[in-house]
This record gives structure tokens, sequence and C-alpha cells, in this order.
């Protein structure tokens, strides 16, 4: 449905047409009320001083003569006019604190939204008669107070949805491709937090209708010789046993303006409120049929280290006194693909975002060496970070919805690239993106650049998100479980493209997975990961019969084959991965372990060379250990 359809079905219902017609009468009177009843307003009769309502004066007059109901109708667009100018600033201040974290950074967000945080915790009347008081009476200095008082709230509602966009993967992905921050706010994170902004300023204006004229009824607000309702409603009230009408006529008003911007926010969430989407259908894991041994399982062995493109050694990430990675190092060359297995919360995904570079505060990475072609990513000055990575780095996240931004089509989304880092112009950085999508196999890809995400298929959003890393010249592609949202089929596509993708320009692959029948089909080696350290690194080829850690044999085990017999119980690992803020002395693995004995509990053991192409952490690793069987299924080892 589109939004001009949606719009329609509103305005169709008791309260889209009750909005309508409010909002229409409270406008029109602000537009045309001063010109033609101005005049009227303005006349002092002083031979029908306070006088009562009658056919003449339908709500009486006031202390001069003036007949008070036109002086309401004339005072519709001060009040109106006040309303709005005060949560507009309301509205932008509030954005601008709102929105201090992205921009400043950790640290002075923090102290932003600490100072937003207190200001919330004042009622906000308190604080609109506080800046009242400091800002002096008048209308110049209710606007502003008002303005202020309003703008706590609205930031701490910006805060909640920018961080909620900030941590999706189409801002990362923007962010690897070297956006600035201010450019991500503006065309990333903004766009997709505009419709509840917009429904929150709408209400606020009803607020900032009734505040103003409580400010006004005070007489800190609209001062002699001007009025808008709080003050016609003071001086009304002063009478009100002698002419009721005089109070009643602007207390109505307010009311019913207060209302119609009311009704307007909720009109509006309603028809800008969710849209339903189709969920991408989850499959079962994938057997490639690309033989390992045209691959050459061996590549790591032969290759020289001038074709490293990815050095890590003792990688640290942690996160205050927790380090959920811990001593972790390997090298990745071009054209190799690398697989890290593990269950989840072994650190895995946090290795990728370290090598990217988008662990940000209160994260903290530390290595001893980090180097992507050949440049230190550590000692790399910040702003040359995203000229580098932005161009060799393709990064491919799990869940193809939110990998691109939703409000923007898919072509713009990958000509930026382009845009950011070849110089490109904008004509020519379209007709690259499409370029790109056709490269991906995407069908039709002049007409789907001009899509948005939502209109792609999950397995066509992930095969425009490496499309998005082809914009560059990747020299390594960082794949953090790209299939796991794809069904059997469309697995084998995306495999089958990152597959192609590695041949065609001997690009190095970083594959995280759960599935170790993916990564055995796909990679040339291995690392098996378990409470953020290696504990086992050997070529795929000897996955299945050459595994020698017991952590590693047992997550072969858990995989259930058609030649499991489904009369027994599933090979389980027993027990639960170790806690990264309190590991266990000794080896981690130690506690689910049947090999274990008491030197494990004491040493850990490192990662060292078995021999034979690889790499074992683990005291015991020449023994067989018997798996554990178990008619529960919580606890597996995928």
């Amino acid at each position: 449905m589109t939004s001009r359809a949606r719009w329609a079905g509103v305005l169709r219902t008791p309260v889209g047409m009750a909005t309508a017609v409010l909002l229409g009468v409270v406008l029109l009177l602000a537009v045309v009320a001063p010109l033609l009843w101005g005049g009227r307003a303005d006349a002092v009769d002083t031979a029908h001083i306070l006088a009562p309502a009658s056919a003449e004066h339908w709500a009486g007059t006031d202390n001069l003569g003036r007949d008070i109901f036109f002086r309401v109708l004339v005072a519709t667009r001060t009040s109106v006019w006040l309303a709005l100018l005060s949560t507009g600033l309301g509205v932008a201040v509030g954005l601008l604190l709102g929105t201090a974290p992205l921009l400043l950074g950790p640290r002075l967000g923090r102290l932003v939204t600490a100072a937003v945080n207190i200001a919330v915790a004042f009622p906000g009347l308190l604080l609109a008669l506080s800046f009242a008081v400091i800002f002096g009476a008048g209308a110049s200095g209710a606007v502003p107070a008002i303005g202020l008082a309003i703008a706590p709230g609205f930031a701490r509602l910006t805060q909640t949805l920018a961080a909620t966009v900030a941590g999706r993967d189409f801002v990362a992905a923007a962010r690897i491709a070297g956006v600035g921050r201010v450019r991500v706010l503006l065309r990333h994170v903004l766009p997709n937090i505009a419709e509840p902004l917009l429904v929150n300023a709408t209400m606020a204006a009803g607020g900032s209708l009734l505040a103003f004229a409580g400010l006004s009824f005070l007489g800190l607000g609209v001062q002699t010789p001007g009025y808008d309702w709080g003050r016609l409603l003071g001086e009304g009230l002063n009478g009100i046993y002698l002419n009721p009408a005089a109070a009643l006529v602007p207390g109505v008003a307010v009311v019913l303006a207060g209302l119609a911007f009311n009704l307007v926010g909720e009109a509006a969430a309603k028809a800008v409120g969710p849209r339903t989407t189709t969920a991408p259908a989850r499959g079962a894991s994938v057997d490639v049929a690309a033989p390992a041994e045209r691959r050459g399982a061996d590549r790591a062995g032969v290759a020289g280290q001038d074709d490293a493109v990815l050095v890590v050694e003792d990688l640290r990430v942690s996160f205050g006194p927790v380090t959920p990675v811990r001593g972790v190092g390997f090298t990745l060359r071009r054209g190799e693909a690398v697989g890290i297995v593990g269950e989840s919360g072994s650190g895995k995904s946090l290795t990728a975002l370290a090598v990217a570079q988008l662990i940000e505060q209160p994260g903290h990475v530390a290595a001893r060496r980090l180097e992507f072609l050949g440049d230190d990513l550590l000692r790399t000055p910040p702003r040359a970070r995203p000229r580098l990575l932005g161009t060799s780095l393709t990064m491919v996240f799990q869940d193809p919805m939110t990998s691109f931004n939703p409000v923007q089509r898919i072509g713009r989304q990958l000509a930026e690239v382009a845009e950011q880092h070849l110089g490109q112009r904008r004509g020519p950085a379209l007709a690259r993106a499409v370029d790109r999508l056709r490269a991906v196999r995407i069908p039709g890809a002049a007409r789907r650049a001009r899509q948005f995400p939502h209109e792609f298929s999950g397995g066509m959003r992930q095969r425009a998100m490496i499309g998005m890393g082809l914009m560059g010249e990747p020299k390594l592609i960082i794949a953090d479980e790209p299939t796991t949202a794809l069904d059997v089929t469309v697995q084998r596509q995306v495999l089958s493209l990152l597959a192609e993708v590695r041949a065609a320009d001997d690009v190095a692959v970083l594959l995280i997975s759960h599935d170790l029948g993916v990564v055995e089909q796909v990679c040339d080696r291995v690392l098996v990961m378990y409470a953020g350290r290696f504990v086992e690194d050997l070529p795929v080829a000897r996955l299945r019969g050459g595994a020698r850690h017991p952590y590693t044999r047992a997550l072969l085990g858990a995989v259930p084959d058609l030649a499991t017999d489904r009369d027994q119980p599933l090979v389980v690992i027993p027990g639960r991965p170790a806690d990264p803020a309190a590991p266990p002395p000794g080896c981690a693995f130690a506690p689910r372990c049947p090999l274990a004995d008491d030197h494990c509990g004491r040493a850990d053991p490192a990662l060292v060379d078995d021999g034979s192409g690889g790499r074992v952490a683990c005291w015991h690793a020449d023994e067989r250990p018997e798996p554990v069987l178990s008619a529960a299924t919580e606890g597996e080892g995928r």
C-alpha cells in the first residue's frame, strides 16, 4: 500500500475526518480572521463596557467594550503561530541533543545524554516556568522557555531511535565505506526515524499551545496590547460570575485547537505506522558442489608472507573488565578462504568487527600486530582508515534485511561508495552500481537499482550487498554468517557467488558460520574458536578425519546427517559455553571436556604447531573421547 493510499484510508475514518475538519478550521481562522475581523476586535465601545453575552456581542465585551468573540477569533493567529514557533525550536534543540552521541562520539555523547536524562526528570511545566523567569515576561521570552522545556523529551526519543538505527548493519556498511558522521546521520539515520519524530512533533505542538496559553494566563506570556487565548482567558476569568462566556469561549478555543494537533498526531501514527514485510525464509545448511581438492587445501602452507592480505597477532577485544576475544592470531593470504566456527558467544563476530575497525567505545581493541594490505590498522590515523577499508574490504552481514538502508534506493546506496572513494559523479556512479548489480547476477539490474530494499528477496539483498563491496577493488571479503536467514536454494546461490568473486579477482574470504558443512565446502582452512580463543587451526581436508581438539570433534559429532540413527539420542556437548566475564582457570573447555584432568584445570594450553600443517591447543590432543548422548536437544553445539 502506497503512502498516499494509507493517508486516504486514515482520512476516511472518524478520527481522520474529525482531524481534517478541526485542523482545517484552526488554520483557516489563523489566516483569515485578522483580515476579516481585526478592526471589529480592536474597536473600543465605551458605551458597552463589560457587557454580557447577547445577540450583538456573542461572548460579551471586555473592560474597553471590545467584542470578546472576535478577539478570540483574531487571537488564533498569534496563539497558533507562537505554539508552532516554540515547537519548532524545541524539536530543533531536541534533534541536536538527541543526535549528539552520533556526532560528537561516545565520550562527549555520554555527557550530553546525562544532561538530557537530568532534564527529563523535571516536569515540563516547571521547566517552562523556570525558563520564562530567566528569559523574561513576554512572547519573546515564552517562545524559548516552552521550546527548551519540550526539548529534553524530544531529545530522549531521538536518542533512543537513533541508537537503534545506528546499530543496524547498513550503518556499519556505510562507515566501512568511509561515510562521515554527519553524512551517516543525514542519509542513513534521520530518514529512518523521521516518521515517529514527525508524529511526536505534531503532538508536541498541541502541548506547546496549552503551555503557551498557561504562561499568558499567568502573565508571563503575551503582554498588552497584544493578546492570545491564554491572556483572554485570564481577563475573562476575573468577571466569570458576571459573564461566564468571556472565559468559556477562549477556553474552548484552546481545547479545540490542542485537540486538533493531537488528533493530527494520532492520524499520522496510523498513516505512517509499521508496514508489513515478508520475512525471509530460514533454511537448513547447504552442500556447495565445489570440491575442496581443486581449491588447494594446503595453500596456506606454501604461500609466502608477501601474499598476506591480513595479519593478526595477539588480538584482544575488551569491554571494561570483560575480554571476550583474547590472544587471537592468524594470517589470511590472497585468494585464501578461511572459516571461523564455534558456538554463539565464542567471539567470532567480534573478531571480524575488530578487523573491520567497527568496535566502538566502550569496546577497546589491542593487538601486537593488526595489518591489512601492509598497513598497521591500529597505528593508521582514523581519518585514513575509511579510504583503505572502504575500497579494499567488503563486509557481508548476517541479516540481509538490515544490510541496506530501507528508505534509500539500492542503486543510490551502491553509488555512494563510488562517489566517496572513486571520486565519480552521480551519473557514472549510478552506472557503475547497475554494472555491479549485473555482475552479481541480479536480473533487470537497471530496473532493480531504482527499487527499495523491501522489494528485493533475501537472496537478492545479499547479492546486492556483495555487489556493494565490488564497487571498489576488494582484497578481502568478511562474510559474517551470510546464509543464516536464507533458504537452502538461495544459500547455494550466495555461496556460489562468493566463490566466483574469489576465483575471478583472487580475493581473500573470511567466512564466519555455525554450519560446519558450509565451511567445509567453501573454505581452505578452518579456525575453531572457543571462549575468545582459537583452539584449533587445520586444513579443511583434515576436518572430518584429522581434527584433534575434543571441542572440534564434539562440534562435528553434534551435527546430524542422513546416516544418523534416528532411534538413538542426539549427540550433544554437555554444559554451557564459558562466561567471558569469568573464564575458568586453565583450559576454558575443561569443564565440558570428557578428557580433562587436574592439569587442564590449572594450565591453559598454547596454540602450537602439530607437525602436520595445523595447530592445536590441547593437553590431550591425541586421545579420543566417547561421544556424549542425550535425549534432550538443548545445548547442541551448532
